[in-house]
């Protein structure tokens, strides 16, 4: 048996505070956006390059700046979809992730959280993955 309660009713006065379940939920959401901005500025930079100077392709560094941002905003969502999975472990009875009702604006700002952070996460993957493949310039036509 284990010695942590998983019940919020039997926790006198501790609560998960607003701001890490914000954290959780909002983080990823801002971070999708972000690198979304930084693409087009980075791509747009690169290729005014190109075609003012005739550079046959961007130099590599180009490349290697947006790889440690797109890496650096993935760490930070998975860290806000920790922190959601944390929030929500600590507030709801239920033990499985998918079989979780939040019924509750905590719980369900912790789910949510949880949701939005693999959903972005997601996308930040799939935004970061073509630059590996494709000229960035191409890409951008």
């Amino acid at each position: 048996m284990s010695t942590r309660e998983q019940n919020p009713s039997t926790r006198e006065g501790k609560l998960v505070p607003p701001g890490r379940l914000w954290f959780g939920t909002a983080t990823a959401a801002v971070a999708w956006v972000l690198l979304g901005c930084a693409d087009i500025v980075i791509t747009w930079r690169a290729c005014m390059v190109q075609e003012d100077y005739g550079i046959p392709t961007p130099r590599p560094d180009v490349r290697i700046l947006y790889f440690v941002l797109a890496l650096g905003l993935l760490a930070v969502t998975t860290w806000a979809g920790m922190t959601s999975y944390r929030s929500w472990q600590f507030l709801t009875s239920q033990r499985r992730l998918l079989e979780s009702k939040a019924v509750e604006r905590r719980e369900f700002m912790a789910i949510s959280g949880v949701i939005v952070a693999v959903t972005m996460g997601m996308g930040i993957l799939w935004l970061a993955l073509p630059p590996l493949f494709l000229d960035l310039c191409w890409r951008a036509r």
